[in-house]
């Protein structure tokens, strides 16, 4: 593959909206979809934000070789599982490819494909927007769990603390506080990077 762009950021700080806005943009960009074990949100398709698994399918592709990363997280509902998988039309692509991921999973990534194919594109906001954001899309689910929300941001507050962050190699941030500024800064990173 050309290059890989990953897009993460802190949970409802608009990556997912930013990453599907940039790939409206950018058609000359594939996506990597990742896998999930934890149930589909209303709205949510199989194959467009994840494909939605189960953990003995996980297993399954584990042995096969398949899986770049997984992670786990502990939620009020039970684990959930996140992973990558590299298919062979992605192993053996010219294309430029773009996914969602976390910090951790961009750190395993980047260590499987090397840094001169992995750019970051790390999406941030002010922690009060990012908590109201959260708060209204859980309004939205059948049986709204606040604990997951507050859980969920706990565990992003460590995930991408700022030592971390630089750690990794992070610098630049795109603060989505407007969608077009923030697209424009993207496209930037894409340029330089194409």
């Amino acid at each position: 593959m050309k290059k890989l762009f990953i897009f993460m950021g802190k949970s409802a700080v608009g990556k997912d909206t930013l990453f599907a806005k940039t790939l409206e943009r950018h058609p000359e960009l594939k996506t990597v979809v990742t896998y999930t074990t934890r149930p589909i949100r209303e709205g949510e398709k199989d194959g467009d934000e994840y494909h939605f698994t189960d953990e003995e399918n996980k297993k399954k592709m584990e042995a096969a070789g398949m899986v770049i990363e997984t992670r786990c997280y502990l939620t009020v509902k039970g684990p959930w599982y996140y992973f990558t998988a590299e298919d062979e039309e992605m192993k053996n692509s010219t294309e430029p490819y773009a996914m969602i991921t976390t910090l951790e999973g961009y750190n395993k990534i980047r260590e499987y494909y090397g840094d001169e194919i992995v750019v970051p594109v790390y999406v941030t906001v002010p922690d009060v927007v990012r908590l109201e954001r959260s708060l209204n899309r859980e309004k939205k689910e059948e049986t709204p769990c606040v604990a997951e929300v507050c859980r969920r941001y706990l565990a992003d507050e460590d995930d991408f603390s700022e030592e971390k962050l630089k750690e990794a190699g992070v610098a630049e941030e795109i603060i989505n506080l407007d969608m077009e500024t923030a697209l424009a800064e993207i496209d930037k990173i894409l340029a330089k990077n194409v």
